[in-house]
């Protein structure tokens, strides 16, 4: 399970179940989530485990699993680290855009010692 935690009262939030094994990695994601065309806001947190899924959940949402990414069975052997990583396009002459011209990516690593990179 992936647990969330207020550090104020030092009490028990949430409980977000669906990995089938052990939960190695979790990282708060930049997404955004959009519902009826409103923006709601970057609340999802993600978590990599042994059981070769990445799974995106809204904190705000009662515990609601938004997206699953599944890694390959006979070759990942689980997902043991990932990083959002937030690329800037490039306009005309090279120069950068602005933040919202940006790419995020999902950086992830793999017991057999490649990274990934999904987005």
């Amino acid at each position: 399970t992936v647990r969330l935690w207020d550090i104020r009262t030092r009490q028990q939030t949430q409980i977000f179940n669906g990995h089938t094994s052990f939960v190695w990695v979790v990282d708060y994601s930049p997404f955004v989530i959009k519902n009826n065309n409103e923006i709601i806001g970057g609340n999802v947190i993600c978590s990599g485990g042994l059981d070769n899924t990445i799974r995106f959940w809204d904190i705000r949402a009662n515990r609601n699993e938004l997206f699953i990414i599944k890694g390959d069975e006979k070759e990942d052997n689980g997902i043991f680290c990932l990083k959002f990583v937030s690329l800037k396009k490039k306009g005309k002459n090279n120069e950068q855009k602005t933040n919202n011209d940006s790419a995020v990516n999902l950086c992830y690593g793999l017991s057999s010692n490649e990274i990934h990179i999904w987005g």
